[in-house]
């Protein structure tokens, strides 16, 4: 999530609630590599978590951000090395399910290279 402060994140929260989505704010302290972490959950239990604020994430990820049409919108999203880069900097057993799910799904489609360099850069504090 790209927002320019609280205030406009407290609208982003409010939007998602008023369009039924079940939501959860949570901040990290001062040690926490997640500035914050809003997650949203719809009717199916269905649930994505959008990261604020992500220690190491480089400038150039926003870049790298790939368009997937969903429900007549196209969403930009991260592309895959800087999404298999964090969830293996955030290292649960989730996360790392995660990241071996998409190197299964792509193949031989991640460029390596870049990802060493990403899982480096958020490595280093």
């Amino acid at each position: 999530m790209r927002t320019k402060g609280p205030g406009e994140s407290a609208l982003l929260l409010l939007a998602f609630v008023a369009a039924g989505f079940r939501t959860e704010c949570r901040f990290g302290d001062v040690d926490d590599p997640i500035a914050a972490l809003l997650v949203l959950q719809d009717e199916h239990d269905n649930r994505v978590d959008l990261i604020a604020g992500l220690r190491g994430l480089e400038a150039e990820a926003f870049n790298r951000a790939i368009q997937v049409p969903f429900q007549g919108v196209n969403l930009r999203v991260v592309g895959r090395e800087d999404f298999v880069a964090m969830k293996l900097f955030a290292g649960g057993p989730q996360d790392i399910a995660d990241a071996m799910c998409v190197a299964r799904v792509v193949g031989g489609g991640l460029d390596l290279q870049l990802l060493r360099r990403l899982a480096q850069r958020y490595s280093t504090p």
